[in-house]
């Protein structure tokens, strides 16, 4: 996944500690505080997860630097009641982890990109740095 105009925030983290499948967008509930700073790209996903209480989506650890000071609060994410079920049980069926992958704008509106994904083994993480690696000599080679 590569990191768009619009996007704010990426969780490179994310793409390296998880096998990412599915991936669907939900808005996300901000004060107007935390929507400036999301526009000003005040923002930092790394350590952040999501999770579904009571049939809602929670995002939590997300920072969000604002004048106010809360920059960890535990933020409600917007899905269709579908897509909640669809995830929640697959999250719960396949021992799955929500992920965060970034926070973008889109017509004005903070949008979140969520995956699916199942956390790499050690050996799985030496081979994408391997093939990062492998990846940088070929296009130095260029």
């Amino acid at each position: 996944m590569k990191k768009s105009p619009d996007t704010k925030a990426f969780n490179k983290k994310a793409v390296y500690n998880y096998e990412l499948r599915d991936s669907v967008e939900a808005g996300i509930v901000l004060t107007g505080d935390e929507i400036k700073a999301v526009r000003s790209g005040r923002v930092n996903l790394t350590g952040s997860h999501v999770r579904v209480i009571n049939g809602e989506v929670f995002l939590l650890g997300a920072q969000i630097d604002t004048l106010i000071g809360d920059k960890g609060r535990t933020r409600k994410l917007l899905m269709h009641k579908q897509e909640i079920a669809r995830l929640a049980g697959k999250y719960d069926e396949q021992g799955l982890a929500l992920v965060p992958l970034r926070i973008y704008l889109k017509k004005g509106f903070a949008k979140v990109a969520i995956a699916l994904g199942k956390g790499k083994k050690l050996h799985d993480k030496r081979a994408t740095i391997k093939q990062k690696d492998l990846d940088r000599e070929a296009r130095k080679r260029v």
